[in-house]
C-alpha cells in the first residue's frame, strides 16, 4: 500500500467512525425519549436497560452507516480540496479516480458488511429488541408509595398514607380503598400506623396495620336497608397484596418468531410464497362463495303445503301466485345481500393479506437498498466534496443532511406506495434510481474539473455580471 493510500484511508476512516457513532447515538437518544415513560420508575435492573439499548442500537446500524459514509466522503475530499492537497495530487499525475479508489474499496466492503448485517444480524437483534421492549412495557412501575399521594398500581386497591418514616417501612395515617369485591361493595380500611414489607421472592407486599377500623358500605343486596354501613375495629390487621405482575419476566422465545422484520432473505422468500398461495386460495374461496350465493335454487311451494314439490324460478315465476312471487323475490334479495356482504368481507381480507405480503417484500428489498446506499452515497459524496472544496464540519454536515433527507424522503414515499400496492416491489429502488444519475453527473463533473458546481466560479460570475450592469448603466447616463 502506498503512502498516498494510507493518507486517504486515515483521513476517511476517522470521520467515518465518528459520524457513525454520532448517528447511532442520536437515533438512540430519540428512542430513549420516545420510550422514557416505559423505562423510568419501574425499578428495572441496569443489565435489562443496557440490553435494550444495545439491541436498539443494532437496529439503527443500517440507517446510520450510509449517512456516515456520505459525510466522511464529503469531508475527506472537501479537506483535500480546501488545503490544495487535491490539486497537488493531480499535479503529480494522479487522477481523481485513483484518489477515490481507497475510499471506494472501503465503501464496497461496507456494502457487503451492511448486507450481511441486515440479513443475519439484524433479524436476531430486532427479535431481541422487540421481546425486551415488550417485557419492559408489560412490567408495572415499582411499588413506590409516597406521602399524600393516591397509589393505584395494585389491582383493586387505592392506598394513601399521610407520612412515611425515614426507614421507608413505617407508614402513618393509612387509608386503603378495597374494590376487589366489585363496584357494589366498597371497603375502606383506616389505620393509625403500620408497616410495609415485601416477601423475599418479591411476589407479595405485606401490610401490618395497627389501631384501625374497617368500614364496609354495600350498594345493594338484602342488608342494604338494614346495615348500610358496617364498622369493625381492630388492633392489628395483616393485608397481603399480590405484586407478582410487577416483576420483570421474559416472554416466550417463540412469541415474536415469524415476524417479517425478524426473517432473513431466504425465510422472507419462503414466507412470501406461502402467503401468496394463501391469497390465491382466498380468491378461489371468494369465487365459490359468491357463485353459491348468486345462484337461486328451487324453492318449495309452501302455499300448497307440498314440501317436496319444487319448481324452476326462471321458468315458472310468471305462473305463480303473488305470494309465491313475493317469497321468491325476497329469497333472491337475501341471497344477493349475502353475496354483496361476502364480497365486502373478502375484499377487506384480501386487502389486508396484500398489505401483509407487501410488507414482506419491503423488508426483503430494504436489505438490499440500504446496503447499496453505502456505495451510492459514496459516489455522490466524494465527487461533491472535491467540487465544493470545503472541509471541516459546516459544509459536509449540511450537504450530508440534505442528500440523506432527500434520499430518505423518496424512500419513504416509495415504501408507502409499495405497501398500498400502488407500485410493485421494485418501487423500493426508486430512491436508488433517482440518485444514480446524480452520482454519475457529480463524478463526471469532478473528473473533468468542471466548474459547474464550483461556488467560487458562481461568485465570480455574479460579480462580473454586476460590473457589466454597472458599466452599461454608466455609459447610458454619460450619453444622456
Amino acid at each position: 500500500m502506498k503512502k498516498l493510500d494510507r493518507l486517504i484511508l486515515k483521513s476517511f476512516l476517522g470521520p467515518l467512525l465518528l459520524t457513525f457513532a454520532i448517528a447511532v447515538f442520536v437515533l438512540l437518544m430519540q428512542f430513549v425519549w420516545k420510550y422514557i415513560d416505559d423505562l423510568v420508575g419501574k425499578g428495572l435492573e441496569f443489565s435489562v436497560i443496557a440490553q435494550l439499548l444495545l439491541y436498539a442500537s443494532a437496529t439503527f446500524v443500517p440507517m446510520a452507516l450510509p449517512i456516515a459514509v456520505l459525510f466522511a466522503s464529503i469531508m475527506t475530499m472537501g479537506n483535500f480540496g480546501e488545503k490544495y492537497e487535491l490539486i497537488a495530487i493531480k499535479a503529480g499525475g494522479i487522477s481523481l479516480r485513483r484518489v477515490m479508489m481507497p475510499m471506494a474499496f472501503v465503501a464496497v466492503l461496507l456494502t457487503l458488511v451492511a448486507f450481511y448485517f441486515a440479513n443475519n444480524v439484524l433479524p436476531v437483534a430486532m427479535y431481541k429488541y422487540r421481546t425486551t421492549l415488550y417485557d419492559v412495557q408489560r412490567k408495572k412501575p415499582a411499588v413506590s408509595i409516597r406521602p399524600s399521594e393516591y397509589y393505584n398500581e395494585i389491582d383493586g386497591y387505592v392506598i394513601r398514607v399521610n407520612s412515611k418514616d425515614p426507614d421507608g417501612r413505617t407508614l402513618r395515617d393509612i387509608i386503603i380503598y378495597d374494590h376487589t369485591e366489585g363496584i357494589n361493595r366498597t371497603n375502606i380500611i383506616v389505620a393509625d400506623h403500620g408497616y410495609m414489607q415485601s416477601t423475599p421472592d418479591d411476589h407479595y407486599l405485606v401490610f401490618t396495620l395497627k389501631n384501625g377500623y374497617t368500614y364496609s358500605e354495600p350498594q345493594d343486596g338484602d342488608n342494604y336497608e338494614k346495615r348500610p354501613l358496617t364498622s369493625i375495629g381492630f388492633d392489628e390487621q395483616v393485608l397481603t397484596f399480590d405484586i407478582s405482575s410487577f416483576a420483570f419476566s421474559k416472554s416466550d422465545d417463540q412469541f415474536f418468531s415469524g415476524h417479517y422484520q425478524m426473517l432473513n432473505v431466504v425465510q422472507l422468500d419462503s414466507s412470501v410464497s406461502a402467503l401468496e398461495n394463501q391469497l390465491n386460495y382466498r380468491y378461489g374461496e371468494l369465487g365459490k362463495n359468491v357463485i353459491e350465493k348468486m345462484r337461486v335454487y328451487r324453492y318449495s311451494r309452501d302455499h300448497q303445503g307440498d314440501s317436496t314439490a319444487y319448481f324452476d324460478v326462471a321458468k315458472h315465476i310468471a305462473d305463480t301466485t303473488p305470494e309465491v312471487r313475493s317469497r321468491i323475490y325476497e329469497q333472491a334479495r337475501l341471497q344477493l345481500q349475502g353475496a354483496m356482504s361476502d364480497v365486502g368481507l373478502y375484499k377487506a381480507m384480501i386487502q389486508s393479506d396484500k398489505e401483509y405480503i407487501n410488507r414482506h417484500y419491503i423488508e426483503l428489498m430494504r436489505k438490499f437498498t440500504l446496503s447499496v446506499a453505502c456505495l451510492l452515497l459514496f459516489l455522490i459524496g466524494a465527487p461533491f466534496g472535491s467540487i465544493v472544496r470545503k472541509g471541516g464540519l459546516g459544509m459536509p454536515l449540511v450537504a450530508s443532511v440534505v442528500f440523506f433527507v432527500l434520499y430518505y424522503v423518496i424512500g419513504m414515499i416509495s415504501e408507502k406506495s409499495v405497501r398500498e400496492s400502488a407500485m410493485g416491489p421494485v418501487g423500493m429502488w426508486i430512491s436508488t434510481f433517482v440518485f444514480i444519475p446524480i452520482g454519475a453527473l457529480l463524478t463526471w463533473q469532478a473528473t473533468t474539473d468542471s466548474s459547474l458546481f464550483d461556488l467560487h466560479t458562481w461568485k465570480r460570475w455574479f460579480r462580473i455580471k454586476e460590473k457589466v450592469k454597472s458599466g452599461t448603466k454608466g455609459s447610458i447616463d454619460a450619453k444622456a
